[in-house]
């Protein structure tokens, strides 16, 4: 049996009902078919009205309801709201949260291949320093912090270290046990997956690694855990600098290591735009979720590039046959 795939539909102020249309019309019959929305389908229907696109939905109860393929199956979960474009942020968060716990539920059947996450603003998961990355992790029970944010497309990989964390904590943060955790955990996904070791670049933290100072972290944690790195076979090297790495240096690596988010998304996205997926490694699943924001400033532009969403859609399609 193909396995299904479950998309949810994110923060309800977004662009997200345009790129799940614009996905969905490109979309194959057989795809189709293994997809459930979770979302809330007055919301889904009065979104697509403003947009003026017409597609047909159906409201089902749960993943093993057979619909004709043309139908969005779309999974309801309560939601009040007058403009479906501005629903309040506490409504909005409640919905919010509703739509990840049942995701996060129906990924721990065995006929599901994956969850992928539409855009959603961080403020609607009502922690700190937490999105979808560390709420997930945190319904799977996941302690140690070796949950992985990864991006990707079939040029390169990059990681960050530290995900939602601000700035000001990540130093403290960057510690040769966290390194080790997650480097191991991005090579082994490599192995399984790609059936290959990766050849992985570490970068530094501080500009021109702090010169290898004496007490820099570069020196403190990063290069320790290199070398303990290397002494288990893991094929690594570093650390880099980062301000130069993503002039040429990244198309001799498989995956790019960083200590923190923007040091390597924002080169990455400089470079590849909308082609790539972020994947979570590290669950008792597989979650993926398009490589961009909620985008507010382009709702009902229709503007928006589905292409992300796509490439999470045919990742988890490949894995469900």
């Amino acid at each position: 049996m193909k396995k299904k795939i479950i998309i949810i539909s994110g923060d309800p102020n977004s662009v997200n009902s345009e790129i799940i249309y614009k996905s969905w019309k490109k979309l194959s019959k057989n795809i189709r078919k293994k997809i459930f929305l979770i979302s809330n389908y007055d919301l889904l229907k009065d979104q697509f009205k403003k947009l003026n696109y017409k597609l047909k939905i159906k409201k089902v109860k749960n993943i093993f309801e057979i619909e004709k393929s043309d139908q969005l199956k779309v999974l309801h979960v309560n939601l009040k709201f007058n403009n479906p474009f501005k629903v309040p942020n506490i409504s909005s968060s409640k919905f919010v949260i509703k739509t990840l716990n049942l995701a996060h539920n129906l990924a721990l059947n065995k006929d599901v291949a994956g969850i992928i996450n539409c855009p959603i603003s961080k403020n609607l998961l009502r922690k700190k320093n937490i999105g979808v990355t560390e709420f997930l992790a945190s319904k799977c029970k996941v302690k140690d912090n070796s949950e992985v944010m990864i991006i990707r497309n079939k040029k390169l990989s990059i990681s960050p270290i530290t995900t939602h964390s601000d700035i000001k904590t990540v130093s403290k943060k960057i510690k040769k046990k966290l390194i080790i955790k997650k480097v191991k955990v991005v090579n082994k996904w490599f192995k399984n997956k790609f059936n290959k070791k990766p050849k992985i670049a570490l970068l530094g933290l501080n500009p021109h690694n702090a010169e290898l100072r004496k007490n820099s972290e570069e020196s403190k944690n990063i290069i320790p855990a290199i070398k303990s790195l290397k002494k288990n076979g893991i094929n690594i090297s570093g650390p880099f600098a980062s301000d130069t790495i993503f002039i040429n240096d990244y198309n001799n690596h498989d995956v790019i290591i960083g200590m923190y988010h923007d040091q390597v998304l924002s080169p990455f996205k400089a470079l590849f735009k909308f082609d790539a997926i972020n994947i979570t490694l590290g669950l008792k699943y597989i979650r993926v979720s398009p490589d961009h924001g909620v985008a507010t400033d382009k709702i009902l532009l229709k503007k928006s590039n589905p292409a992300s969403l796509l490439k999470c859609i045919h990742f988890l399609s490949n894995l469900s046959e």
